[in-house]
């Protein structure tokens, strides 16, 4: 009995003393960055963490140690709800201007929320650290201000353009393109020309658009002597980063940018059906998935473009097809016999099927990499935002083909839906991606919760670079550049004059000497 209350003792010493409160603020309204969030948040929690989460998105279910403490109105609803002719609209919008408006601006108004500002009081327990997604509304940085505790960010993509300075993370310009451009791969001069000149005017106009704005409801909610949002920005200890060198390519890394590509792709709460897991089952020869993401609702989209589906689609018969759609009644008739729809999908459970053989998609960040996680070709139709971008990295990788959206017909989906699944090579490619994306020391949970440990127990400077207390013209080493020019110019001056003085008093001499002869 007593070796059992010592053990039960030591058990409850190492969960108290190493158990910390973490604050998440994930105001943003896509379902799609939520999705990393929570499966951080959750395996936080299944470390013994106490989390608490401020967000659009509440569980639907009881999660320990993990709780929903603020749930924000949702003014503009993602989920299901993006129709053909609003994606139009973003087609045709400045992604840096939406970034800073609509995810960044607009949500920081939030901060005058009674329940928002509450959490920057003191309280029993306190927090160890706050999360917040480092993306346009660096606004509620103020709280971990206010606090006094650590900042950790989390980024659902790569580093957008003014992201890097707040860790003074290496930009590598000459090798790694912007993520608003889409390029891949070893870029030409007139692409590294583009790539500078893109990045200082994007990280110029987010900062006009957002600084005076968020500034102004930062002083307003929590009082005038707040500093600048600039200034928050550079409370950051630690980044998060959805990326992995599979995927993104080889660059310089801080300590405070820490790569977690994948984080999102965890299964063990999602269930199926058994209607739907007989089908898959039942598909000897096969199936693809095929979906737009959380947002899309494809049977908006021209009837055109559904023709194109239902006829290609039901040509590969006995292959079936499984289509997330939201609203199947909406659909038009004569839906193809092989097809199945739902409008909702356990995607991973799906992906990871052994029966699956193609993956159709708009090209999304998280779904991709849940593809390739599991090894799953694409046929890759992108919409907007990184769509384009991402597509185009995994057909360069040939684990994927593209087709385009204004541009397809039945003769181009024929002809990708026939390689995609009768050539090795695709499948045979995305097995290998999947190996090198998953073979780490840690996967990226384990990573992500390393790592904020590490900040919370050894504080907020613990990763950060000097160089962020350093000038660009410090850092670029213009000063040291231009001593040793000044050197090197000092001393061929010297050089040069010496050389004349030198000269000059040989043809003295020798003047002289002519004059003596001529006198004598």
């Amino acid at each position: 009995m007593r070796v059992l209350s010592v053990i039960f003792f030591s058990l409850y010493f190492f969960v108290v003393c190493h158990a910390y409160r973490i604050l998440g603020l994930f105001p943003f309204q896509a379902k799609s960055h939520f999705i990393m969030f929570e499966q951080l948040m959750k395996g936080l929690a299944r470390k013994g963490h106490q989390v608490d989460v401020v967000s659009k998105f509440p569980l639907t279910k009881p999660y320990p140690n993990y709780t929903d403490i603020v749930t924000l109105p949702t003014p503009m609803v993602l989920v299901n709800n993006m129709t053909f002719e609003f994606m139009h609209q973003l087609l045709g919008a400045n992604p840096t201007y939406a970034i800073s408006t609509v995810g960044g601006n607009d949500l920081c108004e939030y901060l005058g929320n009674p329940a928002i500002k509450e959490l920057a009081q003191p309280r029993d327990p306190p927090y160890d650290a706050v999360l917040i997604e480092v993306f346009g509304a660096h606004c509620f940085a103020i709280i971990a201000h206010i606090l006094n505790i650590p900042l950790i960010g989390i980024s659902t993509t790569s580093l957008y353009p003014w992201l890097p300075p707040m860790i003074a993370q290496p930009e590598d310009l000459a090798l790694v393109p912007s993520n608003v451009l889409n390029f891949h791969g070893r870029m030409n001069f007139w692409q590294r020309l583009n790539n500078v000149v893109r990045t200082f005017w994007d990280k110029l106009y987010f900062d006009y658009l957002t600084r005076r704005e968020q500034d102004r409801i930062i002083r307003e909610h929590f009082g005038p002597d707040m500093p600048s949002v600039r200034e928050l920005e550079k409370k950051l200890s630690l980044v998060l980063i959805n990326s992995h060198i599979t995927l993104n390519g080889i660059q310089s890394r801080t300590p405070a940018a820490v790569d977690v590509g994948g984080l999102h792709v965890h299964d063990n709460e999602q269930t199926l059906k058994p209607e739907l897991e007989k089908w898959m089952n039942d598909s000897t020869d096969g199936f693809i998935y095929f979906t737009f993401g959380s947002m899309m609702v494809i049977e908006s989209f021209p009837q055109e473009f559904l023709k194109v589906l239902y006829a290609s689609l039901g040509k590969i018969a006995p292959t079936r097809v499984l289509m997330k759609i939201p609203n199947p009644d909406r659909l038009p008739p004569h839906l193809p016999e092989n097809i199945y729809v739902s409008p909702w999908m356990p995607q991973i459970k799906i992906l990871k099927h052994p029966n699956i053989r193609a993956f159709i998609t708009h090209g999304g960040l998280m779904g991709t990499q849940e593809a390739i996680a599991y090894g799953v070709p694409m046929i890759g139709i992108p919409l907007f935002a990184d769509q384009f971008t991402n597509v185009d990295k995994y057909v360069a990788k040939n684990i994927a083909i593209r087709l385009d959206i204004q541009t397809i017909t039945e003769e181009r989906m024929d002809a990708a839906l026939n390689a995609i699944l009768r050539n090795p090579l695709y499948r045979e490619t995305a097995r290998n991606l999947s190996r090198q994306f998953l073979d780490r020391p840690l996967n990226a949970i384990d990573t992500a919760t390393y790592w904020i440990e590490y900040v919370i127990k050894y504080g907020e400077d613990s990763l950060r670079s000097p160089a962020m207390d350093m000038f660009w013209w410090q850092l670029s080493l213009v000063d040291v550049i231009g001593f040793l020019l000044l050197c090197a110019i000092t001393v061929i001056a010297i050089t040069i004059f010496v050389i004349r003085l030198t000269l000059k008093m040989i043809n003295d001499n020798y003047n002289s000497s002519l004059h003596l002869k001529k006198t004598s």
